[in-house]
């Protein structure tokens, strides 16, 4: 249910494997996995996302920030996923028409630092889902925290995520659940070469994330065997980032569950595999990420981070 609140818009965190609560950087993306992450070097950013999905899909997230001080940082946004436009047809096959589908997610987050090196967040999410003629609608939120170091080299965080309910139902059923997940995460840059790593862990609330398979010869159900390290990796993703200067990165990432599940035996390739890079100026961010996920195609997220009033100021002069 609402399983689209899962999706990565940001092509840095796509990047790097699709999921990341640590890093701790002026990128107001970060804020959105990670509510504790939004913090004042974010103030006055806009973040404006697009990912071209796969079988005319397309989806992305808009995001503005505000730092008060002494109360602590604001963001607000909206992020919204487009299936499309499908065929319609009566129980005859007849065709009548055509039909969309979309859904629509609000964030509203609030940051506040407990000292210099922790910070802790909050992001509450109304929930619009509209498919043909029926809607959905419901709330969720994410609760989280964060930690640097003095020296801004080491970073960590967690994130309760889609915690909430689903208010009104698409045709009066049973309420589902949301898309409930636990992540943590750490990560390091070198003091002495331009590399940052990072591991981020997702789903910490459910060991086993292996799924049910139906055994078609006997007609019963049986679990996929898996060792501790099978179960671990799949909890994994990996991120390594390439900085030589300040203005320019190059990123990427691995991720572990991703190309167990969606892997074709004949030809693995490089699903699981991700790549990006960014290029930095004193009032723009841009970001390109790149995800495979299937020998059928793999997803491309472009993001901008803009600062406005920079922006204004550059042009004033």
């Amino acid at each position: 249910m609402y399983e689209f609140l899962n999706l990565t818009h940001s092509g840095l965190v796509a990047s790097l494997g699709g999921s990341n609560v640590s890093l701790n950087t002026d990128n107001l993306n970060l804020a959105y996995h990670n509510p504790a992450l939004l913090n004042r070097a974010m103030d006055k950013s806009l973040a404006l996302n697009y990912v071209n999905y796969f079988a005319g899909i397309n989806y992305g997230l808009a995001m503005y920030s505000m730092s008060f001080p002494g109360i602590g940082n604001f963001a607000s946004g909206i992020t919204y996923l487009n299936y499309g436009s499908f065929t319609e047809a009566d129980p005859s096959g007849t065709i009548t028409g055509t039909f969309g589908a979309s859904e629509f997610a609000l964030s509203l987050i609030f940051s506040r630092e407990i000292d210099s090196l922790f910070s802790v967040g909050i992001n509450l999410k109304p929930v619009l889902s509209h498919l043909e003629k029926y809607s959905s609608f419901g709330l969720a939120f994410d609760i989280g925290a964060a930690y640097h170091s003095r020296s801004g080299l080491f970073s960590a965080g967690i994130a309760i995520r889609n915690a909430g309910l689903e208010i009104t139902t698409y045709a009066g059923e049973e309420r589902e659940r949301l898309p409930f997940e636990i992540t943590g995460g750490i990560s390091q840059k070198l003091a002495h070469a331009p590399f940052r790593f990072s591991l981020t862990m997702r789903h910490l609330e459910k060991y086993d994330l292996t799924y049910q398979y139906g055994d078609t010869t006997g007609g019963n159900n049986y679990f996929q065997k898996s060792e501790f390290f099978e179960n671990t990796m799949r909890h994994a993703i990996i991120g390594l980032e390439l900085i030589p200067h300040k203005n320019f990165y190059l990123s990427a990432g691995y991720n572990y569950q991703r190309r167990k599940e969606l892997q074709v035996e004949s030809k693995v390739s490089t699903v699981g595999l991700s790549w990006g890079f960014g290029i930095n100026t004193s009032w723009l961010n841009i970001e390109f990420g790149r995800a495979r996920y299937h020998l059928a195609g793999s997803s491309n997220h472009v993001s901008f981070i803009i600062r406005p009033d920079l922006l204004y100021n550059k042009f004033r002069k």
